[in-house]
């Protein structure tokens, strides 16, 4: 995705959670309150998302597509961000594990909102193609949970990524689309290669 420990999702991440942070700080030294590091209050009820793409959430394979795809393009091209809200239900959560020196790691916590808030301007300056090379698929009923192997890139021709990962999505049909409930991602260290099984293609 782009905010945490990838310049996908980490870099950003990793920018998005020093302001989170300092904001939750200043907010609970304001209150007299212990804020929790890796814990989000929203300040208000989410707006309902945009009318989806009919295509975009017709299947788990399309809305993951529309994921990846609504947060990939060249330095200075709009995403069009009101296509990457309506794959969203209403309260969910982007979430990415992210260094945290010296203690090791830390996760950090954002609504769809705050995603597009710390990620746009990077996107304003920086190419951003990010796209999944494997993914593992397990469904009950009306819920799914996928991982989902991503590759980042500058530039999509790129020949190698510059980051890889997993990125974890929840998802949920309501009988008439998919919806995403939340994306929780982890790019890849030498200390942590991504296992075989998860680099073996589309299943």
């Amino acid at each position: 995705m782009r905010v945490g420990r990838r310049c996908s999702t980490t870099v950003i991440l990793t920018a998005a959670v020093l302001m989170t942070m300092c904001a939750t700080g200043r907010r609970a030294a304001a209150s007299g309150s212990q804020a929790s590091p890796s814990s989000h209050t929203p300040a208000s009820q989410p707006a309902a998302a945009p009318a989806a793409n009919p295509a975009d959430v017709s299947s788990i394979d399309a809305i993951l597509h529309a994921a990846y795809d609504s947060i990939s393009g060249p330095a200075g091209r709009q995403r069009d961000w009101d296509r990457f809200r309506s794959l969203f239900v209403s309260g969910a959560r982007l979430a990415a594990v992210v260094p945290n020196h010296p203690e090791g790691l830390r996760t950090v916590v954002l609504s769809p909102e705050e995603y597009i808030q710390h990620d746009d301007p990077y996107f304003q300056n920086h190419g951003f193609f990010e796209r999944e090379v494997a993914r593992r698929t397990e469904r009950f009923a009306d819920i799914a949970q996928v991982f989902s192997t991503y590759e980042s890139r500058h530039a999509a021709a790129d020949p190698k990524p510059f980051e890889r990962g997993i990125n974890s999505f929840q998802l949920m049909n309501d009988g008439r689309r998919w919806w995403i409930v939340t994306i929780f991602w982890e790019g890849e260290t030498p200390g942590s290669p991504i296992p075989r099984e998860f680099l073996q293609g589309l299943n």
